[in-house]
């Protein structure tokens, strides 16, 4: 498979070395100084294109790959608000998305955990939930794409819970709020923390990545789950089933 990169930073260097021990070809490299690359017969032979990213860029890089005919995968998050808009705008063109606020396989079991916990916890008022997210500090936004995924997982599950509220120590959280302290602490590739409490105990489940390879190698999983299959937008639900 011939895979173009989209962001040469860190975690383009190390999904290019999991894509190269998978065998698979690099076809172009694209960073901040080489953007007519997109424009290159290079980028437009590639089967697919991986886009780690900053929130402000993504959704014009995968405009430019999508212009060269090249279907993507993006880890990128921050931009989500606007998805149900990027959908529509995909179904209508015929364009190819393979979109995920986390490609690790332990963070999706992860996910649903969180979920099946909370749908367990509906029925028992007397808890409180509250999410803490620690990631490094060249992370962009806050809360992370992943406590946003974990957050809506309860939020569709309690019924006392309406919506999710970036916390610090200035704001009282209301009680339909769920609370989401975000942490940016050197290296730390990604922690995620679910805490129900109340006045007698405490219950937490969390997950704590100790790199990014399990990012870069679901990314590559995920492109190569997307080769030869009709447009549209893909999740890591979808690779998954």
């Amino acid at each position: 498979m011939k895979i173009a990169l989209i962001g040469y930073g860190k975690m383009g260097h190390i999904i290019e070395r999991i894509a190269l021990e998978r065998g698979h070809e690099i076809v172009s490299k694209i960073d901040v100084d080489n953007q007519e690359e997109f424009n290159s017969e290079a980028f437009a032979s590639a089967d697919v294109a991986i886009e780690f990213t900053i929130p402000t860029k993504a959704i014009e890089n995968y405009r430019k790959a999508w212009a060269a005919g090249v279907p993507i995968v993006s880890g990128t998050t921050g931009w989500n608000a606007i998805l149900p808009e990027l959908k529509k705008e995909i179904a209508e063109n015929d364009y190819t998305l393979f979109w995920a606020s986390n490609f690790s396989l332990g963070v999706n079991l992860f996910f649903e955990l969180n979920k099946r916990l909370a749908a367990m916890m509906n029925r028992y008022t007397n808890y409180d939930v509250t999410m803490t997210e620690i990631h490094h500090t060249e992370k962009k936004d806050a809360p992370s794409g992943t406590a946003i995924t974990l957050a809506e997982g309860i939020l569709e599950n309690i019924e006392r819970k309406s919506e999710w509220v970036l916390s610090n120590a200035k704001c009282k959280m209301q009680n339909a709020q769920l609370a989401i302290e975000a942490l940016r602490e050197g290296k730390v590739p990604g922690t995620h923390i679910i805490t129900y409490d109340s006045e007698v105990d405490s219950i937490t489940i969390k997950h704590e990545a100790k790199s990014r390879e399990g990012f870069a190698l679901g990314a590559v999983v995920a492109a190569e789950f997307l080769v030869g299959k009709p447009a549209g937008f893909y999740s890591m639900s979808d690779l998954m089933k």
